[in-house]
């Protein structure tokens, strides 16, 4: 009995030296702490920034439409890329060290938990040995008979306790399983800002490369801007013979922008999603076509295979799947690589497909409905099947309306609407609505 009551007394001083939820801070965590506080401040200082760059913005866009101020909106729009894509860098530093506070904990707890489970099975078993003793045995162990009733009497309140114990153990494995899933959705987070911060840094790029242009069109004249802003009879044909290249598999294959919408406008009949919408999705994920993607090609190495870079339990037996009804070759068919972290560590999969860049287990939920209505195997890197991938997706998440589009665009991109993530769908509207004065153009001619 006093074994037991030993071990019972060392198992509640292990309890209340610290709770399983509830550890003393290590010096660890607290640099943790330490950096996630910095990096907060160095957040909300880009975000005034970024306010302030949005109303000079909308200032200046008010003022008359001359080539200074074209020129000046340029500088602005791509200083305030730049603002968001320091703010966005910082909520992936921040999101990384709470994905390690996080990770920590859990390991602790798992810790915890193991030894407690531990120190619980000792006390069992000699509760079970001391229960097998009669309790006529019991009482000639003792000296009298008060020694004997108070060792029953803890006997029941130890048994009691340990049910006590027992309860909070599958409480706190609950615990466990929570945090988990918090890792699991912060890793999801890190991936979705690293594309944003790739797609802003895109943009800056195109930012750039229009300013350069707009100088080189216009010698830096006034009167050349004015005079390049009223060829509008010439628009329909510049835009009709625009050179987009939608690759396939099977051949590099350029298309024209007005084929492009021919085959946007066709999905869009099918789908009832605007074309516009089709094209900016596709233009976001894969620039038309121009990027499916820099794994897994020929002459890529090893680490860059599809069997490393794809998610092994939900992505590469349907990519087996879905090369080998196509006849392609599973080790040189281009899929998209992770995203990296500043370490070079990989971070989360990659593995999407062709224009729409679809993964492969998402993938199968589509194909059925693309053969049905083509006739053929669908084929993810065919640019007319991505379309009605794209529509058909888009338009099951709400797009089959002008009010629904952006909230489609989002979840097309992560699956929700966090606002974490609003770039997305703010660059695909934004996006969609010039194409659809290029389309409105081509229609009006």
């Amino acid at each position: 009995m006093k074994k037991i009551l030993l071990y019972f007394l060392i198992l509640l001083v292990f309890l209340f030296s610290g709770s399983l939820n509830s550890f003393a801070q290590s010096s660890q965590n607290q640099s943790l702490e330490i950096e996630r506080a910095r990096l907060e401040q160095q957040l909300r200082n880009i975000e005034q920034q970024i306010t302030q760059n949005q109303q000079s913005l909308v200032r200046v866009r008010r003022e008359k439409n001359t080539l200074a101020n074209r020129l000046t909106q340029l500088s602005i729009q791509k200083a305030g890329l730049i603002l968001k894509i320091q703010a966005n860098s910082i909520n992936l530093d921040r999101s990384v060290v709470q994905l390690t506070q996080a990770q920590f904990q859990l390991n602790q707890n798992q810790k915890k938990i193991t030894e407690l489970q531990q120190y619980l099975a000792v006390i069992i078993n000699k509760l079970w040995r001391t229960k097998q003793t009669s309790l006529f045995d019991l009482f000639l162990s003792v000296h009298n008979f008060s020694d004997f009733y108070n060792n029953l009497h803890s006997l029941e309140n130890i048994t009691v306790n340990l049910n006590k114990l027992a309860n909070s153990l599958e409480y706190q494995k609950s615990q466990l399983q929570k945090t988990q899933q918090l890792i699991t959705s912060q890793k999801e987070a890190q991936q979705n800002l690293a594309r944003i911060i790739d797609l802003q840094n895109n943009q800056v790029a195109q930012n750039i490369q229009e300013k350069n242009n707009l100088l080189w069109q216009t010698r830096g004249q006034e009167a050349n801007y004015q005079a390049t802003l009223k060829k509008n009879k010439q628009q329909a044909t510049i835009i009709r013979n625009r050179i987009y290249s939608l690759v396939t598999v099977a051949a590099n294959k350029q298309i024209t922008f007005g084929q492009a919408v021919q085959i946007a406008q066709a999905t869009s009949q099918a789908t009832g999603v605007r074309a516009a919408l089709l094209l900016a999705i596709l233009t976001q994920e894969s620039n038309l076509g121009r990027n499916v993607g820099t794994c897994n090609r020929q002459g890529d190495p090893p680490s860059k295979s599809w069997r490393v870079v794809m998610s092994p339990r939900r992505d590469q037996k349907p990519f087996i799947q879905i090369t080998k009804s196509l006849g392609l070759n599973i080790n040189i068919t281009p899929i998209s690589c992770p995203m990296y972290y500043k370490s070079g560590k990989q971070m989360g999969w990659g593995g999407a497909m062709g224009p729409a860049q679809f993964i492969p287990s998402t993938w199968l939920g589509y194909r059925s409905k693309i053969t049905a209505i083509t006739g053929q195997t669908a084929n993810p890197w065919n640019i007319r099947d991505a379309f009605l991938a794209a529509g058909l997706k888009l338009r099951a998440d709400g797009a089959g309306s002008r009010a629904g589009e952006w909230a489609a665009a989002m979840r097309y991109f992560s699956g929700g609407t966090n606002p974490a993530f609003s770039f997305y769908g703010d660059s695909v509207i934004a996006t969609a609505n010039r194409y659809q004065k290029d389309i409105d153009q081509l229609n009006s001619k």
